[in-house]
């Protein structure tokens, strides 16, 4: 079969003409899409990055109505109603993404985990346990472990959290080796409850094994010794957390002073609290220092001295309180009006106060009850901070 010469003059130049012509309309229907999708989600991230929410939500909602097959813009507008607290329209963004057919498995799995912080944020702890554990297996599996063992803190299923955070261990989210310690101290603290003494001190002796320059299980067994009556075995406990976590000496001023006392250890103690308050000066070594002073000179207005020394290099109006609250002043008939104002004065700054919420508690927390973070207490007054 032979093709006409003449046929072939006339084809070439209306393919030509057509391929032009479809490729112009192409052209065109990407300059469209590229005006009106990117334009309102270039104007939401311009709103992001200026810390405009409210502003950025509408843009992201304008952005997605145009082109509600992008996946990305629905994370994107997820994510900025979990950040604001508006957890019930977050999950309605989630769930819709898991409920499209089209979507692929590894952006399921990013719905399925960004579903499972919003249950987490909204306090809907089942739920969240729920699809962080639908993930096992998966390339997001180490992040859901992470939220389960949040949930397991939060409810203080202590036996779990631990197992939680063994298994996370070399999983590149970082070391929990000192959240384990934890785990196991609350555990010792619920055998200790219970009565069960002997697993108390196993457990105490565990957690110093997995974490051994944590301060916490160390401190837990000194409380333990002497509450047992056994001073002598809480000093050594104690000169063995002073030379290890010195830092952590101001929360072990006072079991330094009973343990002392119950040993006969009172010269060293006060030798040792003397240099570890020298090295880092602290409201509570200076009050076990002032006591421990007492029980050696004998003479409690030469062991108050030190409160005055404390504040020619300190300004400080707890050391003021407490060195006033022994003195005799010209108008005595007033001193209780007088110390009860500084007692009133000084009660905020002898709170702790969380570094990484601002949280403030009376005592100190090894687990922050604000923003569950751990070892976010500094093991000093707020005045000192």
């Amino acid at each position: 079969m032979t093709i006409d010469p003449i046929l072939l003059l006339i084809a070439a130049p209306l393919v030509f003409a057509l391929g032009w012509l479809a490729s112009r309309l192409d052209l065109k229907q990407l300059r469209l899409e590229g005006q009106r999708a990117p334009k309102a989600y270039f104007k939401g991230l311009n709103h992001l990055l200026n810390e405009q929410q409210d502003q950025a939500i509408d843009a992201f909602i304008e952005a997605v109505r145009d082109d509600p097959d992008t996946s990305e813009l629905h994370f994107a507008l997820g994510n900025l109603f979990r950040r604001r607290g508006e957890y019930q329209r977050a999950v309605r963004v989630h769930e819709h993404l898991l409920a499209r057919g089209d979507l692929s498995e590894a952006d399921r799995q990013r719905a399925r985990h960004a579903l499972a912080l919003d249950f987490l944020k909204a306090g809907l702890l089942d739920r969240a346990e729920e699809a962080f554990a639908a993930l096992d297996g998966s390339p997001l599996q180490a992040q859901a472990r992470l939220g389960r063992l949040a949930i397991y803190e939060r409810t203080r299923e202590w036996a779990r959290a631990a197992a939680m955070a063994e298994s996370l261990e070399g999983t590149g989210l970082g070391s929990f080796q000192t959240r384990r310690a934890h785990h196991t101290c609350e555990l010792a603290a619920e055998a200790l409850a219970e009565g069960r003494t002997a697993d108390a001190h196993r457990l105490l002796s565990e957690a110093q094994r997995i974490a051994p320059q944590a301060a916490r299980p160390r401190l837990d067994q000194i409380q333990l010794l002497l509450r047992e009556g056994r001073p002598t075995e809480a000093w050594e406990a104690l000169l063995d957390l002073f030379r290890r976590v010195p830092s952590a000496a101001p929360l072990a001023a006072q079991a330094a002073v009973a343990a002392a006392r119950g040993c006969g250890q009172v010269p060293e103690a006060a030798e040792r609290l003397r240099a570890l308050y020298q090295a880092h000066p602290s409201i509570d070594l200076l009050e076990a220092l002032v006591a421990l002073n007492q029980d050696v000179l004998g003479d409690e207005a030469r062991a108050r001295q030190a409160y005055v020394e404390h504040l020619e290099h300190t300004p400080s109006l707890i050391a003021a309180s407490r060195w006033i609250a022994g003195e005799k002043l010209e108008h005595e008939q007033c001193h209780p009006l007088v110390q009860r104002a500084l007692d009133q004065a000084v009660r905020p700054l002898e709170r702790y106060r969380c570094a990484a919420c601002g949280f403030e508690a009376r005592e100190h927390h090894w687990h922050c009850p604000g923003c569950q973070a751990w070892d976010s207490y500094p093991p000093r007054r707020v005045e000192e901070l």
